[in-house]
This record gives structure tokens, C-alpha cells and sequence, in this order.
């Protein structure tokens, strides 16, 4: 078996780590891949593929801002691949991330259903059914269900600084991804798959296969994290996001940390230098890292976690922590509730300060045991997920 991956990042970010431990586990069972990405790459050693350069990926980004041309441009970068995937000859294609201008959707979906090879898309987010965000619960827009046009979010990433082309994306991202023979749609949470099935989507397979998590590494850890930052007798809340956006409830910590006082802390990672300049000094502030082991440390030197986020197709981070033996305070939004049971933590009502410090000093009289948030971690060990993928690569061969 044969196996193309195509995804944005290679080993960056959760999606770039999640394609390459798939890529492993193909290797591991004898079987031949290569990973097609469009931008960083932060691992060596994998039969890979560029789609593109970085000027390529410039250029991509630019008819985006100007034209909201999202997944439109890099028409050379895309046939070079596509000609690599004909020599290559691919068994099965599994597609992720297919934004972030390095990729012409319209080519390469032509090419599949010319070459009627069976493909797999793993869905992260909502772009795929969309004119043009990848989220909209923060803007409460339903446009999605029967057409997008006047984009509200149209400032927002994939941001277009001038032209609204959501109702054409809209109507060109349905026409390209409609009529794929053997298009298997797989999406990381019940709640993704509920919207993929209130879409233009909505006829196509859909399976359900969560993110999973590496045990061995995510684990309750020593750290000095405490002793480095001065914490030792406080209270450590912690937030963590790639990229800390108003959608993620940057809002809310800040709110929190002008609420509660001694010995409450607040952490948080993952804040730019512009955004630092924005909170208040009582927030432990850190750079965003990809050195596991130090995000690992800094998860377990927590006593609670916070995810105040309301667009969470999985919620990884929320994972994390509980990996890490730590209970988890999240929102009913999207999907968060899926993985925040009772016995690791609390789903709160609504989304204010309020409820959050209601949550804190519920789990400060009734604390959750580290055993019973890693058996919540133990559902979604990346060994099971990663079986679930190569059982469905042999379902779709057959």
C-alpha cells in the first residue's frame, strides 16, 4: 500500500505532527509514503514533497487578502506536485489541511477524480464547507447551511482585506468537492461530523476518528516551572493556544486575572509581544514553544486548566492537559464538551468570569485525581487513533 499524504505544515503545529505519526505507522507496517506540504517544516528524515516556495506561498497569501482567493492560487506550485503525484502513484490519498496558500484546490481535486483513487480528508476545521472562514461559531453565522455571501468574517483569517468572494467560493468549493467517487470524509469530533452533515457535505461518508495523543509523552512530569517563575504556594491557571485570537477568550483571562486575587496566577502560552502589551501584568506570559517536553513541564506544574475557547473542532490542548493528570474548566461551544467529563473537570454554563471562578473554586473544594484525568486521556491514545486510520486505508482499498 501506497499512501500521499497532503497537509499545510510537516511536524509543525497539530495537524503537521499528526500527519507525520500517521506517515510512521504506515512505514511501521511495511507499507510505502510521502507527504506532499505547502509551508513549514520543522522534521527531517520523511519522504516529502514542497508543494511550491515560500514566495510561491507569498503570492497565494496576497490574491487572498486582495481577491479572497483562498485555495485559488498557486497554479504552478500545484501542477509540479500533482505531475510528482503521478510518478509517485498513490494507493490512497489523505488529505488535511487544504488552506493556507500552498495549494490550488481546483487542480488537485480534478486530478482526483480523474485518477479515481480513494480518498480520505481528515476535516480540522470548517473550511471545507464554507466560502470562507474556517470558524464561525464566535460570529454566529449560519450562512454555511444554504449559501455564504457578505461574509461577516471576511477580515478574518483567511482574511481579505478588499473583495468578498464568499458566495463564489462557496458555490466553486461545492461544485470541486462534490463527485468524488471515493471521497471518505473522517472529522475529529461528533460535533464536526454534525455540521459536515447540516452542509453541502452532508451526502458524503462521513467517519469518526479523534485526534490522538502520545501517553509516553504526555504525562504528569517533575518540573521547576514553579520555582523558575516564582509560583511555589500559588494556584496556577493555565491557558494554552497556538495562536491566541478573540475566539480563544484571550478576553477572559484577563477578566480573571483583574477578579481573583492572591494566591491565584494565571499562565499563559503561546502570547505574541503586541498582545503582551494588552494584559495586565498580574498574567505569567510565554512565548509560544514546540519543545514538547517544556510544554509538557509547564502542563503539570498547573492545578487547573483553562479552555475558554468556543471554537474547538477537538480541543487538543484540553487533552493535553489532562494527559498530564490536570482537571480542565471549558464552555458547552462546539466541541469542548466531548472531552471534558465530570470526573476531569467542568463544563460551564455560560461564558463569563463568573462561571469560570464559580468552576475554579468548585474544583478547589472538590479536586479532580490525576488517575481519573488520564483515563480520560487513555480514550484517545494516538496508537488506537492511528489503527482506526490504517483500518480505514484497508476498508478503502477493498
Amino acid at each position: 500500500m501506497r499512501v500521499a499524504f497532503i497537509n499545510s505544515d510537516l511536524g509543525y503545529g497539530s495537524t503537521g505532527r499528526i500527519v507525520c505519526d500517521l506517515y510512521q505507522e504506515v512505514i511501521k507496517e511495511g507499507n510505502e509514503a510521502m507527504i506532499g506540504y505547502g509551508r513549514e517544516c520543522t522534521q527531517e528524515g520523511y519522504h516529502s514533497h514542497r508543494i511550491g516556495s515560500l514566495l510561491s506561498v507569498y503570492s497565494h497569501a496576497m490574491l487572498t487578502r486582495l481577491f479572497d482567493l483562498q485555495g485559488f492560487g498557486s497554479v504552478h506550485a500545484t501542477k509540479r506536485f500533482i505531475r510528482r503525484l503521478r510518478e509517485y502513484n498513490p494507493d490512497i490519498l489523505h488529505l488535511h489541511n487544504l488552506h493556507g496558500s500552498y495549494l490550488n484546490i481546483k487542480l488537485l481535486f480534478e486530478y482526483m477524480k480523474e485518477s479515481n483513487k480513494p480518498v480520505i480528508w481528515t476535516l480540522h476545521d470548517c473550511w471545507a464547507f464554507t466560502g470562507h472562514c474556517a470558524y464561525y461559531t464566535y460570529a454566529r453565522c449560519n450562512k454555511w447551511k444554504t449559501h455564504c455571501h457578505n461574509c461577516i468574517q471576511k477580515k478574518v483569517y483567511p482574511a481579505s482585506f478588499f473583495l468578498d468572494n464568499s458566495s463564489n467560493n462557496y458555490k466553486w468549493k461545492k461544485d470541486l468537492f462534490l463527485g468524488v467517487e471515493k471521497l471518505t470524509i473522517t472529522t475529529v469530533s461528533h460535533w464536526l461530523k454534525s455540521q459536515v452533515k447540516q452542509s453541502f457535505l452532508k451526502d458524503i461518508k462521513v467517519r469518526i476518528i479523534p485526534n490522538g495523543i502520545d501517553l509516553e509523552l504526555f504525562k504528569p512530569t517533575e518540573s521547576d516551572f514553579r520555582s523558575k517563575y516564582g509560583l511555589e504556594g500559588k494556584i496556577v491557571l493555565l491557558g494554552v493556544a497556538s495562536i491566541w485570537q478573540e475566539r480563544k477568550g484571550l478576553w477572559l483571562f484577563q477578566e480573571l486575572a483583574k477578579r481573583l486575587e492572591d494566591p491565584y496566577k494565571i499562565a499563559l502560552v503561546g502570547v505574541t509581544e503586541k498582545q503582551k502589551q494588552r494584559l495586565t501584568d498580574k498574567i505569567l506570559v510565554l512565548e509560544r514553544t514546540n519543545h514538547i517536553k517544556d510544554l509538557v513541564k509547564i502542563y503539570s506544574a498547573a492545578d487547573v486548566f483553562l479552555n475558554p475557547s468556543i471554537e474547538e473542532t477537538f480541543g487538543m490542548v484540553s487533552l493535553e492537559a489532562l494527559a498530564c493528570g490536570i482537571p480542565v474548566i471549558s464552555n458547552r461551544y462546539s466541541a469542548n464538551p466531548e472531552l471534558v467529563k465530570e470526573e476531569g473537570g467542568i463544563v460551564v454554563p455560560k461564558l463569563n468570569s463568573t462561571c469560570f471562578i464559580e468552576a475554579i473554586r468548585e474544583l478547589m473544594l472538590n479536586p479532580r485525581s490525576k488517575e481519573n484525568c488520564r483515563n480520560i486521556a487513555q480514550q484517545y491514545d494516538k496508537n488506537k487513533c492511528y489503527q482506526a486510520y490504517l483500518d480505514l486505508y484497508r476498508e478503502v482499498m477493498k
